[in-house]
Parts: C-alpha cells; sequence; structure tokens
C-alpha cells in the first residue's frame, strides 16, 4: 500500500494549491511493467466491487434512464459501457474533472446526478507510480493508479469530505475506500468509473480532460 500512502500523503501537502499545467514525460514500459500487482493491495471488498464492475454498470444505467434518458445520450462514450481505448494512464497534468452520480442506493433519492466542473491533478513519479488528485470540490478522490489490462487501469484510494485536509489511510475506513476503473474513452479524454461507492449511488463516473 506504499503507493497509495504515497498518494495520499501528496495530497495532505498539496490538495490545497492549484498548480500550473505540466505534463510529464510517460513512463516507461519497464516501469509500468514493474508497478505492484493492484490484487495484492487491494481490500477484500474493493477487489469484490472491481469484479462486479460490469453489474453496476448495467444496474446504474437501468435505474438512472428512466430519468435522465437524454443527459446519458448527449455525452456519448462517457456513458457507453464498453467504450474503453488502449493506453488508458492519462499523462501527468492538471486536467478538468467532473463527477456523475448513476443509480441509488435505496427507493429514495435522485438516480442520476451531474455536477459541475472542479480541478483534478494526475502526477508521475520517476518509478512509474501514477497518482489521481481531485483538487476541489466537496468530494475530492486521491489514490493511486495500477496496469491491469490493455484498456484499464486499477485505481485504489480513499475520499475527502468538505473541508477535510487529512485523508483516511486506504484500508482504514471502509467507507472512505474507492476502487474503481480508469479508462481512456477519446483522443484526450477519461473516465474513472467506481463500482458500488458506500454512500448515495450505484456507480460514480468521474470525467477528466486535460486543463489546457
Amino acid at each position: 500500500m506504499r503507493r497509495i500512502a504515497g498518494a495520499l500523503l501528496l495530497c495532505l501537502v498539496e490538495c490545497g494549491a492549484r498548480p500550473a499545467p505540466a505534463v510529464a514525460a510517460p513512463a516507461s514500459p519497464g516501469a509500468l511493467a514493474a508497478a505492484p500487482d493492484w490484487r495484492r493491495l487491494a481490500t477484500p471488498g474493493d477487489r469484490d466491487r472491481l469484479r462486479r464492475w460490469y453489474q453496476a454498470w448495467t444496474q446504474a444505467l437501468t435505474q438512472a434512464r428512466p430519468e435522465a434518458a437524454a443527459d446519458l445520450n448527449a455525452e456519448g462514450s462517457l456513458f457507453t459501457i464498453d467504450a474503453a481505448l488502449a493506453d488508458p494512464m492519462p499523462p501527468a497534468g492538471l486536467y478538468r474533472c467532473r463527477t456523475f452520480k448513476l443509480g441509488r442506493k435505496g427507493a429514495a433519492g435522485a438516480s442520476f446526478t451531474a455536477y459541475g466542473w472542479f480541478d483534478c491533478r494526475i502526477t508521475r513519479a520517476t518509478d512509474g507510480a501514477v497518482q489521481v488528485i481531485k483538487l476541489t470540490g466537496s468530494q475530492r478522490q486521491v489514490g493511486s493508479l495500477y496496469p491491469a489490462d490493455p484498456t484499464r487501469a486499477a485505481f485504489l484510494g480513499t475520499l475527502l469530505l468538505g473541508d477535510e485536509s487529512r485523508a483516511y489511510g486506504y484500508g482504514t475506513d471502509s467507507t472512505r475506500d474507492l476502487a474503481g476503473w480508469m479508462e481512456r474513452i477519446g483522443p484526450r479524454r477519461w473516465r474513472l468509473a467506481m463500482p458500488y461507492p458506500a454512500f448515495e449511488s450505484t456507480l460514480d463516473v468521474l470525467e477528466l480532460v486535460p486543463g489546457d
């Protein structure tokens, strides 16, 4: 869990700052190949959530479509289950990002919620570690990406709420732990799909596009 801890420490130092956009060189194939296996780092609950990613997508879309069919269709590949392209790791830099909540827990509440644009950042260390940090907003994801297959990277992290400045350690609180799949769905467009989050929805989707 060292890389996840590194991402959380980075957030503690820098989450309150908005850096200038910067793009780093891609990590070498050798560095990515040497990255830890996400399965060894993930909690049993998160491994189960990631295994059930397709179930979460279909359930969430079924719940959301009666309320928001036009909104879902308008976003094209963002809400197309099998839209993933090769090379899922985003380059380092500043991103614009927005969250969508699909489906709901229980009978009450909205089945589709779209939030506005906030700031995110992707960082790449010299050893190939890739970190995702949502810098602004009332719900902020922070964690690390791990190579999984040619079209997906596994995300493991935690959630900061409100004005919190200190992230929970991954695996400390299951209600804050996050797991998802990062996919590239266009030339300069990515999504982080997080199945079965602890609160509110069936699937959370974080869209990322370069901040420039």
